[in-house]
């Protein structure tokens, strides 16, 4: 994913506050490069639950990770007040797109972006299965947005 093509802000369609702790910042003072993950793992959460009006078992695996792209674009520093923001780019037969960023709040300047592919999947069997009804038209409904 190249920051360069990350469209405007106005394009996505849910954020969240993040909050960072202490302990997340690195020698360097600033946010260590693992935890930015986590927050993309946060704002996913929040997004799920937004656009399925928070009927999620979250004791049920629906959808598992198959690839995450993430740039590091600006350094976050501890003290600094970001948010995720997430969008479905793309939904497939078994599988859908995220794209994200992470950016400071009052000024929306880029720290991060991340595209993720998650893949529906059955613990069971342990294969890909397609995409339920149910899921598909919170995507599609959250892809009206923009």
């Amino acid at each position: 994913m190249k920051p360069d093509t990350l469209p405007h802000i106005s394009k996505f369609y849910h954020s969240v506050d993040l909050q960072i702790r202490f302990n997340d910042i690195d020698i360097l003072g600033h946010l260590n490069n693992t935890v930015y993950l986590s927050f993309y793992d946060t704002g996913k959460a929040y997004f799920f639950e937004h656009i399925m009006d928070g009927n999620i078992n979250w004791q049920k695996v629906e959808s598992v990770i198959a690839n995450i792209d993430c740039a590091y674009v600006a350094p976050t520093y501890f003290g600094e007040e970001i948010e995720v923001w997430t969008r479905c780019m793309e939904i497939h037969e078994k599988s859908f797109r995220l794209q994200q960023m992470i950016v400071e709040k009052k000024t929306k300047q880029l720290k991060s972006c991340a595209e993720t592919v998650m893949v529906c999947f059955d613990p069971v069997s342990k294969t890909s299965q397609k995409i339920s009804d149910t899921w598909r038209a919170a995507l599609e409904k959250s892809m009206k947005f923009y």
